[in-house]
């Protein structure tokens, strides 16, 4: 095995923690470099998270030294930390397959193996999984057993962490955690929490914690094993919870990824020597992210209303472009999903008009200030939801396949899926134009197919008709209704003069409300109808196609739902997975095929 730049092959020897403690202390350091280059070999060709993991290699070659995993059990916060974790815990030598079909997970997961204590794929969950570990482990009378939760990357910034350590303030339980501070989640830090560990840094003021009577050392070197052992040794002998503050850099051993921690949170492909990114064809369409970033910022300079939220993703959404703008008018809230929704909803009773950028995955979090605090008062707040659909290597946490099925059945909210980059546009036009009712705009990860040359000019956006579909083909045989841009694998189909005289296709663009006069027309002259979504079947989009038949008595119309089935799906390339689940091109094909012989 090759490693850049080292004397040693000390890696090589470790297939698990029992193999590292054999190593001495004093040659640790050359593991930390050993190990650091691995995970710059692997992602620099497989991509994944890259500077999180290389910010704590020093401490998860401490954490494995020092404490007897798995029986202690050591949770990661946010889960993109934990490369060298799993690399250290016996799966070094598939590491290569993280994040790829059928591969290792980038993410812990509690079925991948016994020293991934608790699945982590969203942010702030371990200080409330590892105290109701440490509280189990006391009611079983396991009183010498160790329960550490790593918290890094901004979540400890989130309310359900403060909610934890309310309470582990008033338990005796056994209970480490260990605050990892680079002063960054994917974006720099903010908020008044960031400032107060500054001051911590300086000695200027008593920790937080200790307000929660949650005993609090630190600051410490997260790049110094020594110290590092030396600490969580003296530690591992203190009964009760504590926190461990210590200071580690984002993209530590690789000059750019330390330079640029933002670009290399995530980079890409990349040379592994120089570090410099891979450049992608620069004729590439916009990713849906820029399409949104640049026609808001087209429609803030000319709405002083507009204002925008986000949950720690300004650059992951493309809203840095309005904030480096109108930064009096734009919001990173942090990781805190519950407060940016009804932070909008509050703008909007006061005249505002709040634009909520949130990934899917992360609106999950959510979900009852959206009916509680935006539905139930018909608040017109804006929710652009980004990473909605399948969208690839992160998996199964990140997937977001949920949100029409959980958002259609709340009252009140209207909700659409543009066809393309110019229906986008035309959306967030529309939603900006005085709504009555909030609105829900869900869009896909990566590049966004554009009916034309995507134009930024304000005087090019069209105000929509809400809940009008669009007819986008004339067959004579069977209907095809999509939502969103999946609908663009019909589009393609039906350029086959074969396809195109038997399809009639409909780009319905919104979910609810559905356009009940043109669905009336195809029941009527339609016997085989099917709906296509890149969203959860259970409760989805199809599900309101079948709940409109039903309804309208329609008892001979034949209908197939194409969409994600009921069961979480794990990891791998957007096209992968689409072709797993059955909305590729070819098993679209396929499907029309022998559903029209019927």
């Amino acid at each position: 095995m090759y490693f850049r730049f080292v004397k040693k092959n000390l890696l090589h020897q470790i297939d698990n923690p029992d193999d590292l403690k054999k190593i001495p202390q004093e040659e640790l350091p050359i593991l930390a470099k050993e190990l650091r280059d691995f995970i710059i070999d692997i992602v620099a060709t497989k991509e994944g998270h890259l500077g999180a993991s290389l910010g704590v290699v020093e401490l998860s070659i401490a954490l494995h030294y020092v404490f007897s995993t798995p029986k202690d059990l050591l949770v990661w916060d946010v889960g993109h930390q934990a490369y060298g974790h799993k690399i250290l815990t016996g799966r070094k030598e598939i590491f290569n397959t993280n994040r790829q079909l059928n591969g290792i997970s980038g993410f812990p997961k509690i079925t991948e193996s016994v020293y991934d204590a608790f699945g982590t794929g969203h942010s702030s969950t371990s200080i409330s999984a590892v105290l109701g570990m440490a509280i189990a482990s006391k009611l079983k009378g396991e009183i010498n057993k160790q329960h550490i939760a790593v918290i890094g990357d901004a979540s400890i910034a989130s309310g359900m962490a403060f909610e934890a350590l309310n309470q582990a303030g008033t338990l005796e339980v056994n209970m480490l955690i260990i605050l990892n501070d680079n002063s960054m989640g994917i974006d720099p830090n903010v908020g008044a929490l960031n400032e107060h560990f500054k001051d911590l840094k300086s000695n200027k003021t008593t920790a937080i914690f200790e307000l929660l009577e949650i005993d609090y050392y630190g600051v410490v070197d997260g790049h110094n094993i020594k110290e590092l052992i030396n600490k969580l040794t003296q530690l591992k002998k203190i009964k009760g919870v504590k926190v461990l503050h210590i200071k580690t850099v984002k993209g530590k051993g690789l000059a750019k990824a330390e330079e640029n921690q933002i670009t290399y949170h995530a980079p890409g492909k990349f040379d592994k020597i120089s570090g410099e990114l891979i450049k992608s064809d620069a004729n590439l369409p916009l990713k849906c992210q820029d399409v949104f970033g640049y026609t808001l910022l087209e429609l803030a300079k000319h709405n002083d209303k507009i204002v925008a939220i986000t949950p720690a993703m300004p650059t992951g959404s493309s809203l840095n472009y309005m904030m480096e703008k109108f930064p009096e008018r734009t919001f990173n809230v942090g990781i805190a999903e519950q407060h940016a929704v009804t932070l909008a909803a509050g703008m909007a009773t006061q005249g505002l008009i709040p634009f909520c950028t949130i990934y899917s995955t992360f609106l999950q979090r959510a979900y009852d200030q959206i009916i509680h605090d935006v539905a139930l008062q018909k608040l017109p707040v804006i929710f652009c939801i980004d990473r909605a659909g399948i969208v690839g290597e992160d998996g199964a946490t990140h997937h977001g396949v949920f949100d029409i099925a959980s958002l259609r059945i709340i009252p009140n909210l209207i909700i659409a899926a543009p066809l393309n980059a110019k229906e986008f546009q035309d959306l967030l036009y529309t939603a900006q134009k005085n709504l009555d009712f909030p609105i829900a705009i869900r869009y896909p990860r990566g590049r966004m197919m554009a009916a034309q040359k995507v134009d930024f000019n304000i005087n090019q956006f069209n105000k929509l008709k809400i809940g009008q579909a669009k007819q986008v083909s004339f067959g004579k045989e069977i209907a095809i209704l999509t939502i969103g841009t999946i609908g663009n694998t019909i589009i393609e189909l039906c350029k086959d003069a074969f396809y195109s005289e038997k399809i009639t296709h409909i780009n319905m663009i919104f979910v609810k409300p559905l356009d009940e006069v043109l669905l009336h027309k195809i029941c009527q002259n339609y016997k085989k109808i099917i709906t296509i979504e890149d969203g959860v079947l259970a409760g989805g989009f199809g599900s309101a196609i079948l709940e409109f038949i039903q309804e309208h008595n329609y008892k001979n119309t034949q209908i197939k739902r194409l969409g994600v089935p009921d069961n979480f799906i794990e990891h791998g390339k957007v096209s992968e997975l689409h072709a797993q689940v059955g909305i590729d091109f070819k098993t679209i094909k396929k499907e029309i095929d022998f559903f029209n012989l019927l």
